[in-house]
């Protein structure tokens, strides 16, 4: 499986979202970020290997402690996932998407400014 082919899973997705923000981390303090009260340690430990199998991140193994990073690419996961899922859950409409996104959650004024600038550059 290349990395551009990669599609985690919602577990595997919240792992490399701490990574993201992380850069560097092991397994521990991944657990602890995650600050998740109905999986233990060795789950973590488990989906980390797991995602190692898969290439979607590198563990340095020199140290006693092992150090996790992601090496998938955020941007080119994130615009996968959103593609899977204009096509799968809203029929192929980026803007059926978008509203309910903003529909469901409140964007602060810079984000709205954001947004405006973006579809402005569409034009």
């Amino acid at each position: 499986m290349t990395i551009n082919n990669i599609k985690p899973t919602e577990g595997e997705m919240e792992i490399l979202q701490v990574l993201w923000k992380k850069g560097l981390a092991t397994v521990r303090e991944v657990h602890e970020a995650l600050n998740k009260k109905d999986s233990g340690y060795t789950t973590t430990l488990k989906l980390m290997q797991i995602m190692h199998e898969k290439g979607m991140v590198e563990r340095d193994t020199n140290q006693k402690t092992h150090i996790y990073k992601a090496i998938v690419n955020r941007d080119k996961t994130e615009k996968q996932l959103v593609t899977k899922m204009i096509d799968n859950v809203f029929n192929g409409s980026a803007a059926r998407l978008v509203m309910q996104a903003l529909g469901n959650h409140s964007a602060s004024a810079d984000e709205l400014d954001e947004i405006k600038k973006y579809l402005d550059s569409l034009k």
